[in-house]
């Protein structure tokens, strides 16, 4: 058995209703917190509400899309001004890669870049984040337990990582009521954003025992979820399933990496305005088509060509299910669901060689089962657009 690390949140509550156990953190919350949201705020009222009756205070600051190097900075002088000591984020996987960010930038001065990987010095953070209490309100990121945040940068058209150890959230509440309301094409895209981060952890060259064992649990709870869910959107027993294996999708790519779903998906997401669940939902079966073959052309005695035929058998629960079934049921899926192609958000062929480009430099392709060739990339996009 190879070595290995697993690192999580300090503290992970499950289970419907469970917001209110915030009331329980309040070592972690201090006298005055910064509330991180998304656009719709939705969810801000209550929480407020929750810390005033235990005499906490707070303040608002709202994320409109993904978060960017400038916004991030610029909340992080408003935390000062508020004299907010701990932040907390509720909504999607944007405020709580805001939120993430806003702690560690608070602690440790300088400019954002000497911290940023690719586009930056990717220095270590010498001092511990503000507390941070990650609440998601979609079942798709799992970032309310993974150790980065993933920020836009538009002058340089990507969106990169600030990473560290010390960004696991100290505590993250996993309220799948929060995502009852979801509509239809939200549930789709962050559904099958988790579903890729337990499928690309699995067949990751930095799988592990442990995170095994997760995407093992989970991906057949992803998949009957998706399917219930794309039948009936009334279905509380299948946004617990959900919501269940967008968690343990955040434990498993934190702990193993993920592959070329990932390593496109920040180019993109830098180049165009494109929701990061849409664009990873687009790419899974064409990225796994791709990877299938490359792996049963040269590397037939690579792990995860037994690992496509086990993925196959958890998706289908067929015993005698091959590779290539896995990849038809989701495709099918994604079919069901209406997932937009890549044209959709402008990307035409003429931008292929340069998302390929950047593509080949993202740390998450170093995950990937079998590393692609630029042709390789290229026909995945081509399929996708």
């Amino acid at each position: 058995m190879k070595p290995f690390e697993f690192a999580t949140a300090q503290r992970i509550i499950f289970g419907r209703k469970k917001l209110a156990t915030i009331e329980s953190c309040e070592e972690e919350l201090g006298q005055k917190t910064l509330i991180v949201t998304g656009e719709s705020q939705r969810f801000a009222p209550s929480l407020q509400e929750i810390l005033h009756s235990k005499h906490i205070a707070s303040t608002v600051f709202t994320v409109k899309g993904e978060p960017t190097v400038d916004l991030v900075t610029r909340a992080v002088q408003e935390r000062a001004q508020h004299q907010c000591t701990s932040v907390v984020s509720i909504g999607g996987g944007s405020a709580i890669d805001a939120g993430k960010a806003i702690a560690a930038l608070s602690t440790n001065p300088g400019d954002p870049l000497d911290y940023l990987e690719v586009i930056g010095k990717g220095r270590p953070m010498p001092h511990q984040p503000l507390p941070f209490i990650a609440i998601p309100t979609t079942a798709g990121t799992g970032a309310e337990v993974t150790r980065n945040a993933v920020l836009a940068a538009p002058g340089q058209q990507v969106k990169v990582s600030l990473r560290a150890p010390r960004m696991l959230p100290n505590v993250a509440i996993v309220d799948p009521a929060l995502t009852d309301c979801l509509p239809r094409q939200e549930t789709a895209n962050a559904g099958l954003d988790a579903l890729t981060q337990l499928v690309e952890p699995f067949l990751s060259s930095k799988a592990n025992p442990m995170t095994d064992a997760l995407c093992r649990e989970a991906i057949p709870m992803a998949i009957k979820a998706l399917q219930a869910l794309a039948k009936s959107l009334d279905n509380s027993e299948a946004r617990e399933a959900l919501s269940y294996a967008a968690l343990c999708s955040g434990l498993a790519l934190a702990n193993s990496g993920l592959g070329a779903v990932h390593g496109f998906a920040g180019p993109i997401g830098g180049m165009f305005s494109a929701p990061h669940g849409a664009i990873c939902a687009r790419l899974l079966p064409f990225v796994l088509k791709a990877n299938h073959q490359a792996l049963n052309a040269r590397s037939e005695d690579n792990p995860s060509v037994l690992r496509f035929q086990e993925l196959a058998q958890m998706l289908t629960g067929q015993a005698n299910a091959k590779g290539v079934d896995g990849i038809t049921l989701i495709r099918e899926l994604c079919l069901e669901f209406d997932i937009a192609p890549l044209r959709t958000y402008g990307i035409q062929q003429s931008n292929l060689p340069l998302i390929v480009e950047k593509a080949q430099k993202a740390s998450s392709m170093k995950g990937n089962p079998i590393p692609l060739r630029d042709e390789e990339l290229s026909e995945i996009l081509i399929e996708a657009l």
